[in-house]
């Protein structure tokens, strides 16, 4: 069955559109509390949020709507997702929820859903939910309401459990680091963690006003952390956005270091301290120096399709724990159960501590192969599928990269678009090649 509500991660949308608005998300907190309620007789949810002026709306519709369906609710404030997560397992809630659209623009926003052992739900779950949606709605009577009350150390809870993903015989003192936290859910948050192991810290994107979320600051738009560390000659800058699962990272020379490599230098702590890394998990985004580097090692490279349900899928089907994608989702599962940006930051400045090496001298084996992307827009009813000269084309690319590139091919989900994606260790190769294939589209 084709879900009508939920996408990848949650319901996301536009504020005041269908469907993020009060009375849906009242509706769908009311079917969510049905849904618990068939297999448990007083559940408890968790809510958490971002810093989007829209939060408090929202918040007050999900708490309505699960004390209507008899189900009590606990308020975290604002709060990573991540933080979310941990605090469902760590509570014994019956189920998490996330008021946020992580790294869109404030006037969007999103509610997703954590189960009980702080993972993502199924898709035969989101099924229920929405079937639930489809029926009369069954409200409890005053003695069997839901009750709603705060617990107010959540981000002390959340800091505490961040720090315990450091190893206990290593410090930040003598290190200064910028943070940013992109205005979201992380502003009062992520400086202390980093504080308190020791760090100097210098914090950017930390004065949320409702409407400032991941503006010109966070993950999403880095330029502001690379001025910051070099203005401010830090040793390394850190940048989260809206709900901070996402990570990018800045050494002292102002250089950028996405997702892909991040991921690369997670798998580096682990094989230097002699533990076995049998496989991680990319994404078929994922730069292909990375999967070279890691085989190189000894290390399985597997790639899922972009989005972190399915890179936790691959993981848990090769019972693997590291996985990433080069947006900064990186999932390091002996640690948590979900992508975590502070969490990740941790492990890599762990590595580097550790190890008294830069990040570019952790990476200097690992050189990013150039992508060249071309997106060629369909004309109506154009079947680029059956198209017998970019099969061709692509075959000859295939040929003559051999094993130094690779090529995709995907469509938009949003746009009438293919891609056409070509990665070399040659620039002028992968542009030649993408190129070719291109032209046999817009035809």
């Amino acid at each position: 069955m084709t879900r009508k509500y939920f996408g990848t991660d949650g319901i996301r949308g536009t504020v005041g559109q269908a469907p993020i608005t009060a009375d849906f998300v009242l509706r769908l907190a009311h079917a969510v509390g049905r849904v618990l309620k068939k297999t448990e007789a007083h559940p408890t949810v968790l809510i958490g949020k971002d810093t989007r002026i829209s939060g408090y709306m929202l918040e007050s519709a999900l708490e309505s709507g699960f004390n209507s369906a008899g189900v009590n609710v606990v308020l975290l404030g604002p709060l990573p997702t991540p933080g979310v997560a941990y605090l469902t397992r760590a509570q014994r809630a019956s189920l998490g929820v996330v008021i946020s659209a992580s790294h869109n623009p404030f006037a969007d926003n999103g509610i997703k859903f954590f189960s009980a052992q702080g993972n993502k739900l199924s898709d035969a779950w989101e099924l229920a939910v929405e079937a639930a949606l489809d029926e009369a709605p069954v409200w409890a009577d005053s003695a069997n309401l839901g009750k709603t009350k705060r617990l107010d150390d959540a981000a002390g809870r959340y800091i505490e459990f961040c720090k315990s993903t450091f190893s206990n015989d290593l410090t930040l003192k003598g290190l200064k680091i910028v943070v940013d936290a992109a205005h979201g859910a992380a502003y009062h948050i992520a400086p202390k963690v980093f504080h308190e192991l020791g760090a100097e810290v210098i914090a950017i994107g930390c004065s949320p006003d409702g409407l400032n979320i991941n503006h010109e600051v966070g993950a999403t738009h880095p330029d502001a952390l690379v001025r910051s560390v070099k203005a401010n000659h830090a040793d390394f800058g850190i940048a989260l956005d809206g709900d901070a699962d996402r990570l990018q990272m800045v050494d002292a020379q102002g250089r950028l270091y996405n997702g892909d490599e991040l991921l690369y230098l997670m798998a580096d702590d682990r094989l230097a301290n002699d533990e076995v890394v049998p496989g991680v998990v990319g994404t078929l985004m994922t730069n292909m120096a990375v999967e070279v580097a890691l085989k190189k090692r000894g290390v399985g490279f597997v790639r899922a399709k972009v989005g972190d349900r399915y890179v936790l899928e691959e993981l848990a089907k090769h019972k693997w724990i590291l996985g990433g994608e080069g947006s900064g989702h990186l999932l390091a599962l002996d640690k948590h159960t979900t992508g975590d940006g502070l969490v990740s930051a941790l492990q890599i400045l762990q590595t580097c501590v550790r190890s008294g090496k830069a990040m570019a001298d952790l990476l200097k084996d690992v050189t990013l192969f150039p992508q060249t992307l071309i997106n060629v827009r369909l004309r109506p009813g154009q079947d680029w599928q059956s198209n017998a000269r970019m099969k061709e084309a692509v075959q000859k690319a295939e040929a003559e990269l051999g094993d130094t590139g690779r090529v995709l091919i995907r469509a938009s989900g949003t746009e009438p678009l293919v891609r056409v994606m070509v990665e070399a260790r040659d620039e002028a190769q992968a542009n030649a090649c993408a190129k070719r294939i291109a032209d046999t589209l817009s035809a």
